[in-house]
């Protein structure tokens, strides 16, 4: 159990990899690997209607660590990248505005 008012835990994380996730059935899939400073997880989200895969690299997300995991066509997914929906309903990252440490529990 989390100390949060939430049954679970969201966390920064930075995109270390991220690349496109052709074998999943889902469109504009992506695998993404996140470093959350004391560990590295997988994550699968359906990025590709707003973010270039290329440009992911770097960029700090809010993830979900605490839910467990699926297999997604073979991924191993252990983190659910949080976003929101954009104008055409598609998901948009929620990112901090500015830099923060990595790891950092969303309170």
């Amino acid at each position: 159990m989390t100390e949060s008012p939430f049954d679970v835990t969201i966390r920064v994380a930075t995109i270390k990899k991220a690349e496109a996730f052709s074998e999943s059935n889902k469109p504009k899939m992506v695998k993404l690997w996140l470093d959350l400073g004391d560990e590295t997880l997988q994550s699968a989200a359906q990025l590709g209607y707003h973010h270039d895969v290329d440009e992911l690299v770097g960029t700090q997300v809010l993830c979900a660590t605490n839910l467990g995991s699926v297999r997604i066509a073979g991924f191993k997914s252990e983190a659910l990248t949080v976003g929101v929906p954009g104008d055409d309903g598609n998901p948009v990252l929620v990112t901090p505005e500015k830099e923060v440490p990595t790891g950092g529990a969303l309170y």
